[in-house]
């Protein structure tokens, strides 16, 4: 047995968990992994993450009846980690280093990641609740898996089966060009490079949380007459608090919402839209690596909007692949619904910390 803790570290909040990792063969590399205690901080209110930790350790040891003792400690981070050791937060005035880490928490062992890399590690250890399958397929336990995820941006990485457990790779997928497969994509590629003054549409900056709100601007300018009394004044606010600290609407939210209702039309074609370019873009990373140990559509995006998700778009595109979509249709495809897989995937690392080839 073996006591870890994980955390996944954001500008928001920090979310910590103290778990126990206890080997066992039905998991195959991975531990079963029982959480024993967890808290979340918001945190701006503290200098870094030390003092946070710290106050978890004493929450925890009354919880417990016993102080938190960690072997060995993960944490997904929100920015750019080098080398496993240091990390400065992209929206926090933090700079964590784990040489520093080890000696103020007196953890032997304390490693690193980025927050997308902690999901890629989450998938290995989701249960069967955790995730929606969207396509069966035929699974292969040795073969990678693939991730992505949409939620600010568009984040992509694949997992490779190693001796020694599971080895993840990050990836720059989400900067590729966006590719139009229709007049309206066209027309849409054409209206975001007009709208942002840039001369490449990168697909991130269509498949995420601000390609919705791009996607709606170019749906509203396109049929000024379709849009709603109640989605103007959403947008006409929006609009107002760009470049504001405090912002009261999330458009991207909104337009989501208003598509899951069936209550505006813009909003649903809207939704349509991001969901076809979604599948194809998981369609072409399904392309590059195979990944018959399972696609896993993580990010807040796909779980909020789990209906639309379901209805055949997604699917459709990601198997649109030509004479190549029979190899597509045996890639099973699942939709991440734990919204803590990052939590999980910052504890499996941890189990694999000291082992790895």
């Amino acid at each position: 047995m073996t006591i870890l803790l994980a955390g996944d570290i954001g500008g928001t909040k920090t979310i910590l968990r103290l778990v126990k990792a206890e080997p066992t063969k039905s998991l195959g590399y991975v531990p079963q992994l029982t959480p024993l205690y967890e808290e979340s901080y918001p945190s701006q209110e503290y200098r870094d993450l030390i003092p946070i930790v710290l106050q978890f350790f004493s929450e925890a040891e009354l919880i417990l009846g016993e102080k938190p003792t960690p072997e060995k400690a993960c944490f997904g981070i929100a920015g750019p980690v080098v080398n496993n050791n240091t990390c400065e937060l992209t929206n926090l005035s933090w700079f964590i280093d784990t040489a520093i880490l080890k000696r103020e928490l007196k953890i032997p062992q304390v490693t690193l990641i980025n927050d997308f890399a902690a999901i890629g590690y989450g998938v290995i250890g989701l249960d069967t609740e955790d995730v929606y399958t969207l396509q069966t397929g035929e699974f292969s336990k040795n073969a990678p898996i693939a991730v992505i995820g949409a939620g600010t941006g568009l984040g992509q990485g694949f997992v490779i089966p190693s001796d020694s457990g599971y080895r993840i790779f990050p990836s720059e997928g989400g900067h590729v060009d966006f590719a139009a497969r229709s007049d309206v994509e066209f027309q849409l590629l054409n209206y975001v490079k007009e709208l942002q003054n840039i001369d490449r549409v990168s697909v991130e900056r269509i498949v995420s949380g601000m390609g919705i709100a791009a996607i709606y601007q170019f749906m509203r300018d396109r049929y000024p007459d379709m849009e709603t009394p109640e989605m103007t004044q959403i947008f006409t606010t929006w609009k107002q608090e760009i470049g504001a600290h405090h912002k009261t609407v999330d458009l991207s939210a909104e337009v989501s919402k208003a598509a899951m209702s069936n209550s505006d039309y813009l909003c649903e074609q809207t939704m349509k839209l991001f969901i076809e370019a979604y599948g194809t873009e998981a369609g072409n990373l399904a392309l590059k690596l195979l990944p018959y140990g399972g696609l896993y559509v993580a990010g807040g995006i796909a779980a909020k909007n789990l209906e639309l998700m379901k209805n055949g778009l997604f699917l459709n595109a990601f198997n649109a692949k030509g004479r190549i979509r029979p190899m597509i249709q045996k890639i099973p495809v699942y939709i991440v619904l734990n919204s803590k897989v990052g939590l999980i995937g910052a504890a499996v690392c941890a189990t694999q910390m000291g082992n790895r080839a």
